[in-house]
């Protein structure tokens, strides 16, 4: 049995009793203004979520047209359509979408994630967002140092390193901070910053020829939305680099640090379930991650030509041979 059969059945069973926090007899509506298709694990995830607290696509739950595959430079035209569709609640992309919904409209619910919500003053405050979104705020600012330093460890000779940074969305103290940590320890940091995908392989090539021994892919869903471009051309130049998501180590990037795509997407469809349930965003904790990984991909270390230390390979959750 295949598993979307299963997880079908699995909620089927348990739908009764889940369907006594929903009303009777009513169809939820769920609009989405994300980047990525509606195949993507971490969507087909976030599904197998609702399903399992009883809201069922085709049953009583119904999705707005149009919500996937929508880029920051296309976002008026279905942003437009979505809203007008007054859905029960709508999931939203990073900061430009998101912010470009509040400005759209104060009553729907949305459901955010950025890399800091607070920073980004997408919400007022982690306990009492205020207004009509509330979401999950990355860590991203804290968890680049730590990758920072996990690179740092990974490459134990690198004199100079460089990051590569989102300018759109990476603020210049947080840019600072990394500067300031890597001079701490004897290390120059450069930063490439890019602000669309064209950008992305001029500025990795830019790092290459900085002299840069090792680069820190920094948190932004520019870069994981095109994590193919960034892993492949890192590895042509045989650059060690480490990235936020552990999943960008398993499609081939050396390291990875952080919490899981996929599990973040079922946290946010927990975050749905309340507000189709009847909590308001504004009285809805903005939620952070919990859970960490660090996965260190060998198959990559070998094809560039990099040997990992064998005491950051044994504290890895997970390594690929």
């Amino acid at each position: 049995m295949k598993r979307r059969q299963f997880i079908a059945l699995l909620g089927a069973a348990a739908w009764p009793l889940a369907a006594r926090a929903q009303e009777a007899g009513r169809t939820y509506r769920i609009g989405f203004l994300v980047p990525h298709a509606r195949e993507a694990p971490w969507i087909v995830a976030f599904f197998d979520e609702l399903l399992l607290s009883g809201f069922i696509e085709g049953q009583n739950l119904i999705v707005v047209p149009g919500s996937f595959n929508v880029r920051d430079d296309q976002l008026a035209e279905p942003l437009a359509a979505i809203v007008k569709a007054a859905p029960d609640v709508i999931v939203s992309g990073a900061d430009l979408a998101t912010r470009a919904l509040q400005h759209a409209t104060r009553t729907i619910p949305l459901i955010g994630m950025t890399e800091d919500m607070v920073g980004a003053g997408l919400v007022d405050s982690l306990a009492r967002p205020g207004g009509n979104t509330t979401g999950i705020s990355l860590l991203s600012p804290e968890l680049d140092g730590k990758r920072q330093d996990i690179l740092m460890e990974a490459v134990p000779g690198a004199r100079r390193i460089a990051a590569l940074a989102d300018s759109r969305v990476t603020p210049t103290r947080h840019l600072e901070t990394l500067q300031e940590a890597a001079h701490a320890r004897g290390i120059e940091l450069s930063v490439f910053g890019v602000t669309n995908l064209e950008e992305i392989v001029p500025a990795i090539d830019n790092a290459k020829a900085s002299g840069a021994d090792a680069l820190n892919v920094l948190a932004t869903p520019l870069f994981f939305a095109n994590s193919r471009v960034v892993i492949e051309r890192v590895a042509a130049l045989r650059l060690p680099a480490i990235y936020q998501w552990p999943d960008m180590a398993e499609q081939g990037g050396l390291a990875g640090y952080g919490p899981r795509f996929t599990q973040i997407y079922r946290q946010r469809a927990r975050m749905v379930v309340k507000v189709l349930r009847g909590a308001k965003p504004a009285d809805l904790p903005v939620e952070q991650p919990t859970n960490f990984e660090l996965v260190i991909n060998l198959k990559t270390a070998k094809a560039i030509g990099h040997e990992v230390p064998a005491g950051l390979v044994l504290r890895a959750d997970k390594v690929i041979q």
